[in-house]
Formats: C-alpha cells, sequence, structure tokens
C-alpha cells in the first residue's frame, strides 16, 4: 500500500483533516457511522473510485456496514451505473470479504420470482413515487424493463430497507453527473419515504471530499429543487 504520509506528507494531513474530522464532525452534517458508509460506498461506485472503494470498505465494515449491506448496495449499483461500471467493484467487494474470512456466497435477499417480479416492482415504485407509477411500466418495453428489473429484482430485495435502498439510488445518481433529471425524481422520492431535505443535504456533505464541489454543488440545487416542487 502507498504510503502518502511519506511521499506527500502535507496535502494528506489536510486531506485527512478535512475528509476524516472537519467533514465528520461538521455540527448539524453529521450522519450516524453506517449511513455514512452507505453513502460513501455508493458514491465511490458512481464516480468510479475503485482504489478509495478498496480503501473505504474496511473502514465501513469495521464501522458495522455488514457484508450483506455492502453486496445489496454493489447488486443495485448495476442498474444505474451498468454492469460495465460495477463489475470491479463486485470483485473488490468480493475480496475484501474473503480477505476477512467471510464465507460467499451469503445469504440469499431475494423476495420475488420470474413470475411476480413485475408486480412487486410497480408496488416498489408507487410506494416511493405515487399512485401515477401504477401504469408507468405500459409506455415502453425499458418502462417495464425498469419496473421488473430495477425494481422488482433489487428493490424488493431485503439486506436493504427501501428507505436506505433510495438513499444509495441517490447517491449513485449524483456521483456520476449527467442525471440531474433523474435526481431530481429521486431526491423527490427519498423525501416521500420521510427523507427530508435536510438528511439528503447532510448526505451530501459527507460525501464531498469523494466527489468533489462541483457534482456536490450541483446534487444539492436538485434537492433544493425537488423540495420546491
Amino acid at each position: 500500500m502507498k504510503d502518502y504520509h511519506h511521499t506527500d506528507p502535507e496535502f494528506t494531513r489536510r486531506f485527512e483533516h478535512f475528509a476524516f474530522d472537519e467533514v465528520v464532525n461538521e455540527e448539524g452534517q453529521q450522519l450516524d457511522a453506517v449511513t455514512r458508509h452507505m453513502a460513501v460506498t455508493a458514491v465511490l461506485m458512481g464516480c468510479q473510485g475503485i482504489d478509495e472503494f478498496r480503501l473505504e470498505v474496511p473502514r465501513a465494515l469495521d464501522d458495522g456496514l455488514t457484508p450483506v449491506m455492502l453486496k445489496e448496495i454493489v447488486y443495485q449499483a448495476v442498474d444505474y451505473l451498468g454492469i460495465g461500471r460495477v463489475r470491479p467493484f463486485l470483485d473488490a467487494a468480493n475480496d475484501i470479504l474473503i480477505s476477512r474470512g467471510v464465507k460467499l456466497p451469503l445469504e440469499g435477499q431475494a423476495t420475488t420470482t420470474l413470475e411476480d417480479r413485475l408486480e412487486k416492482g410497480i408496488q416498489a415504485q408507487v410506494q416511493i413515487f405515487g399512485g401515477h407509477m401504477k401504469e408507468a411500466w405500459k409506455a415502453g418495453h425499458i418502462n417495464r424493463w425498469l419496473a421488473a428489473n430495477c425494481f422488482g429484482d433489487y428493490y424488493t430485495r431485503t439486506g436493504l430497507n427501501l428507505k436506505q435502498r433510495e438513499m444509495i439510488t441517490f447517491c449513485f445518481l449524483f456521483a456520476q453527473g449527467g442525471c440531474e433529471p433523474q435526481l431530481i425524481s429521486h431526491a423527490k422520492g427519498n423525501m416521500n419515504l420521510g427523507s427530508s431535505k435536510e438528511f439528503l443535504i447532510k448526505v451530501v456533505s459527507q460525501c464531498l471530499p469523494y466527489i468533489g464541489y462541483p457534482r456536490s454543488l450541483n446534487a444539492i440545487a436538485c434537492i433544493n429543487k425537488a423540495a420546491e416542487d
């Protein structure tokens, strides 16, 4: 492992103070440890920070994130980032868990079948976004896939609750950038499930060291737009 304290001591002192002290302990912007690590893990996938992901995951596991929660974050990322961007993170998660003595595969978390995934996915969409989603899947095959695959295959799984799943989706979206319409929609979805505007700003704040200021400020603008709407 590279020793940045040796090669880049000034930078490392300032970054670690900011990321691990100033940001984490900012009054009014604090999150519980597990929620913070869920958000950071998700944004590192969203911004393709694989090297930092390998550093973050052990910290997260030591701080209470469970192996099941970690794998559920990785699995759900496929629908928002695509397998082309997620596979390295799945490999990294598996490597870390195996190195810590965790036996794979983990216990299954699926609650749907190929026969009822569409129905259950629609139910999840309605719960998050409202009754107008009952018919949204009929608008085309991609809308049907969205209901059956994204929501029916993943949002219905155990290991994370619906509120947590909608939060990590928000993180995937704002970390990758260029998804502002979807980000506003999912900010509203988070609010519909009881996550306040202030909570979402805390999530963005805790993730800022990992994705930088531009995408963080864009995310806060989307949160404000969702709250206004």
